[in-house]
């Protein structure tokens, strides 16, 4: 098979998809940013992130701008591919920054399977969901707009994926029984080298049944609950003073903005919140066996998140068989069941926080239950299953089976 892969930091959600095929000896071809990390073994065609064009444009419209010339782009690259000869069998695409506006410009008669991440809401998803940071007025208008990208990109697509039932559920009714369920999967740590104890960065060693928490999100900041994970940090340390306490993640902006008046969020709750220091480990972004380690020798992980996209981090804790302390919010929920296979908290509660994660720390075993249920439930999650349901979807694909409208055996519960 001939597998092209668009997604502006390749691999992104298709690592496993890759290396799968690449096991299987199929072709794989891919197309990204020039920040791209890339994988070894696969030629990748790069463009640079599209600046903006001369002259005024209405503000709704910048993203739309940047969508269009990184899709023009593309589509300059895959000319080049065709003249050349190439042929996919198919395309695999995340098109969120419009990369394959123009796909099927170039391809009309190539399957196009698009990653369906994310749809904004103004009311009922992240939008306006934290009241401490104030939401412009014309939020909704904006959105609309941008929502008009991820529209265009579902008509020309012949088959869509979501990872999850409730980031499909933001789609319009309309396209909704057109989207299957299909998560990429994460590695469960009984593929790993088990490891009793890590040194972090900064020198120190921990191990495995030490009372470690641990925070992980890519970047530090409120879409991920930093800022109540951080005022939660007294009253965990006054209630467990032994408290190790390991934070991993870098401090640039994923998901909203900056604050005012400092270079990051984690420089902004150490100027609020006091804390001891010598107990709270602020790693950066680790490499991700010492990530994987930190996991695993961590007793009690906290996974705090706005109503978005489901973090590959808490399957990954889960299958650690860490004890998970998570926001009661979307789409944690279709993964926890409270008192089962996880503790579901108030996302802004810090105290209440605090007080599941001491609970869990001055256990002396009741909560291994929950351990043993997530690890169970991390196990539905795995790359086995999810790369095997990806490749039923490339096979229908060649064999012409992408009308959007025959969709509903696909979907698969997770």
């Amino acid at each position: 098979m001939k597998l092209l892969v668009i997604h502006q930091n390749f691999p992104g959600q298709f690592r496993h998809v890759v290396l799968a095929a690449m096991a299987r000896r199929d072709e794989v071809v891919a197309i990204g940013r020039d920040t791209a990390p890339g994988i070894a073994g696969v030629k990748i065609h790069r463009y640079r992130a599209a600046g903006r064009a001369p002259g005024n444009i209405h503000p709704y419209l910048i993203r739309y701008e940047q969508a269009v010339i990184d899709g023009q782009k593309v589509f300059e690259i895959l000319s080049r591919l065709k003249r050349a000869g190439y042929r996919p069998d198919v395309i695999l695409a995340h098109p969120g920054w419009g990369e394959t506006l123009f796909a099927k410009d170039v391809y009309p008669d190539t399957p196009l399977i698009h990653y369906c991440e994310y749809y904004y809401r103004a009311h009922g998803a992240d939008s306006g969901f934290d009241p401490e940071f104030a939401r412009a007025t014309a939020e909704s208008s904006r959105l609309r707009v941008l929502n008009s990208l991820h529209l265009l990109n579902l008509e020309q697509c012949d088959i869509a994926i979501a990872p999850t039932q409730w980031q499909r559920s933001l789609f319009p009714a309309a396209y909704r029984s057109a989207i299957r369920v299909i998560h990429e999967g994460v590695i469960h740590s009984s593929d790993l080298p088990k490891v009793g104890a890590v040194r972090l960065p900064n020198g120190i060693v921990l191990s495995a049944g030490q009372p470690i928490v641990t925070y992980v999100a890519r970047n530090l900041e409120p879409y991920r609950g930093f800022h109540s994970f951080m005022r939660a940090i007294p009253h965990i340390q006054a209630e467990c003073p032994d408290a190790q306490i390991i934070v991993v993640g870098g401090d640039d902006v994923s998901y909203g903005s900056k604050p005012t008046g400092y270079p990051d969020w984690r420089s902004r709750m150490e100027a609020e919140v006091s804390f001891d220091h010598s107990r709270v480990h602020f790693t950066g972004k680790l490499p991700y066996q010492t990530y994987r380690a930190v996991l695993q020798c961590s007793k009690v992980h906290v996974y705090l998140t706005y109503p978005f996209v489901l973090s590959w981090s808490l399957l990954e804790a889960m299958a650690a068989g860490c004890v998970v302390v998570t926001s009661d919010t979307a789409p944690v929920k279709e993964v926890i069941v409270d008192g089962f296979n996880g503790v579901l908290v108030d996302f802004f509660d810090h105290q209440g926080i605090a007080k599941s994660v001491c609970k869990v720390l001055k256990s002396s075993g009741e909560y291994s239950c929950l351990a043993d249920a997530a690890m169970l439930t991390a196990s539905r999650f795995g790359v086995k299953s999810g790369v095997s349901q990806y490749f039923e979807v490339f096979e229908r694909a060649k064999s012409g089976h992408s009308d959007k409208s025959t969709v509903p055996q696909f979907e698969r519960e997770v």
